[in-house]
């Protein structure tokens, strides 16, 4: 069922199968919303995992330096890819470093110049001051971490039927938190990502780590997670809801752990496997 947002005309949509793809958050929401006898908790949540395991990706935190020299250079035509550095901790069989985190995290970043913000603080005005704006500052290179988020189940969201939207649905509300785990990572995101700006020869080396809430990293995981146990997982190892097949969840509502790169890559194999399999299902009159 499907509201028209401008003229509130609700219209019934059938089809034999059925993907969502809402973006993890929306999907779920979409699904606590779907309630009937059947799932008087939200749709395929036999489990109460729907909503369960939020995860998003570690942001703000990382270091910056100052680069000498090179000032009688600028970019030259289109500015080069920035820099990426591959996760390193914890990779094979290790489960800890030792520094009281799992996983690992990797580094995006890139070197610039400076440019105009650099002269609000002086508040200067006139000729000078547009001069001054139109020549390029020093370089600078900075690095900003990206690491995994683990899973908590009590990390989740739910309906709020007391706050709802301008069509009277709930709306979602979060009950989610970093923990230890999360903090002791960003601690050696930090430090090592200022190892390695003064093993290069930077300059004035600053490690980072700004306020950072689950979400900031906008790449939020999990809430419908994948499973062989219907008791404890929404879906299926093809993206099927356990209790209903011909519906399948292929956004990042059902990621189980969050790596520490891009997720957008996944969730496109994620859905052409699982379209690939609703065709074979549909040949076989599985669904």
């Amino acid at each position: 069922r499907v509201m028209d947002t401008e003229t509130r005309v609700e219209t019934e949509y059938y089809a034999k199968v059925l993907f969502l793809c809402a973006s993890a958050l929306n999907t779920t929401w979409i699904m606590l919303n779907s309630t009937s006898d059947r799932f008087p908790t939200g749709f395929g949540n036999d489990s109460d995992e729907l909503g369960r395991n939020v995860m998003d990706h570690h942001f703000l935190v990382g270091a910056q330096a100052d680069v000498e020299g090179h000032e009688d250079r600028y970019y030259a035509g289109r500015r080069p890819n920035g820099i990426y550095i591959p996760r390193f901790r914890n990779l094979g069989t290790a489960a800890t470093k030792g520094d009281g985190f799992n996983r690992g995290y990797g580094f995006q970043g890139g070197a610039s110049r400076t440019g105009w913000q650099r002269l609000v603080g002086e508040m200067g005005f006139g000729k000078e001051l547009k001069d001054e704006i139109e020549q390029p500052g020093a370089w600078t290179i900075g690095i900003t971490a990206f690491g995994e988020i683990l899973p908590y189940r009590d990390n989740r969201v739910t309906l709020n039927k007391d706050v709802k939207d301008i069509h009277g649905l709930p709306t979602l509300t979060m009950d989610v938190t970093i923990r230890e785990q999360e903090y002791a990572m960003r601690k050696d995101m930090q430090t090592t990502g200022m190892e390695m700006l003064e093993a290069a020869g930077f300059k004035n080396v600053k490690g980072f780590d700004r306020t950072y809430a689950p979400g900031l990293g906008i790449h939020e995981m999990g809430t419908a997670r994948m499973g062989r146990d219907p008791k404890t997982s929404v879906l299926n190892a093809h993206n099927q809801v356990h209790a209903c097949i011909n519906v399948y969840v292929t956004d990042g509502a059902a990621m189980t752990s969050a790596s520490c790169v891009n997720p957008s890559l996944t969730y496109m194999a994620l859905t052409a496997r699982a379209a690939d399999h609703a065709v074979n299902a549909l040949k076989r009159g599985e669904i």
